[in-house]
């Protein structure tokens, strides 16, 4: 009895101490990042650790006085990406999956599977093969080809399997008894379907906007970083040949941060249901 409690707490103690080993390698690139956005290059390069004493602002003030404003049009650019690849997914996306989960179990089975495709096959191996297809019809080094590439691409799949699985918690009844009220199958998505899923919906745009808006290989390759910027590739067009001024990269990294915080901020409360959602079914 004394070896198996000892044993308990030896396991438990050992757990605790991975929890926190797994929490420190999170947080710790995070409290760098952050730190350095208000340190001097000096403060930088002398103790990348340490707190930020004397606080500055300067590294901030200087990537948004940058001539080339390279901050300000990455972000533009980053929202109305990131903006259009989402929004044009979630009705999509809800549409196809009301039509999946309503068709026989074995025509469901074989249409997840295609899907399932979409989410094992890794994106730098398809990348190239959607930039020449981009290249043949004419929408290569263009803003609409990284936002079809991005539809067409494995975050549909995600959105898909989300999809599907809330639809499966919604009584089969309630859209039957639209039916027979005589509903369309446009008015059943839109007035039915779409209302009950936004829990779902919550967590495919906080997932996929922020895989859209920390995407930095499509972006790269389809739009070139001479062609066009999104905030990711703009980090990487912002180091130096010879040199790199590392305060001033922290702040446009604190700076492309934004953004997204204040998007989970927004809809946590809806993006924390979705999950608690699907973890109690």
């Amino acid at each position: 009895m004394r070896r198996s409690r000892s044993g308990g707490l030896v396991g438990r103690g050992s757990h605790l101490v991975v929890a926190w080993l797994v929490t420190i390698a999170f947080v710790f690139p995070i409290y760098v990042a952050l730190s350095s956005a208000f340190k001097s290059q000096e403060q930088i390069l002398e103790n990348p650790l340490s707190l930020p004493a004397p606080f500055t602002l300067t590294n901030v003030i200087t990537a948004l006085q940058r001539p080339d404003q390279l901050v300000q049009t990455g972000l533009l650019n980053s929202i109305v990406v990131t903006s259009l690849t989402v929004g044009l997914l979630i009705p999509l996306a809800s549409a196809l999956s009301l039509y999946i989960s309503e068709r026989r179990p074995r025509i469901q089975a074989i249409l997840l599977a295609v899907f399932a495709f979409g989410l094992m096959a890794p994106p730098q191996v398809v990348l190239q093969p959607i930039v020449g297809l981009l290249h043949t019809i004419g929408l290569a080094n263009t803003y609409p080809g990284l936002i079809l590439s991005n539809i067409g691409g494995g975050y549909m799949s995600f959105a898909v399997f989300v999809y599907v699985g809330f639809l499966r918690t919604i009584p089969k009844e309630t859209i039957e008894a639209a039916r027979v009220d005589g509903a369309s199958d446009l008015r059943i998505w839109w007035t039915i379907v779409l209302p009950l899923v936004r829990p779902a919906t919550a967590t495919v745009a906080i997932f996929l906007g922020l895989w859209v808006w920390n995407d930095f290989l499509n972006p790269l390759f389809i739009l070139g970083p001479l062609q066009g910027q999104t905030i990711t590739t703009g980090i990487y067009v912002s180091l130096g040949t010879y040199s790199t001024d590392y305060g001033q990269l922290f702040g446009i990294m604190f700076l492309a941060a934004i953004v997204p915080l204040v998007g989970y901020l927004v809809s946590q409360r809806e993006f924390i249901h979705g999950l608690m959602s699907g973890a109690s079914k």
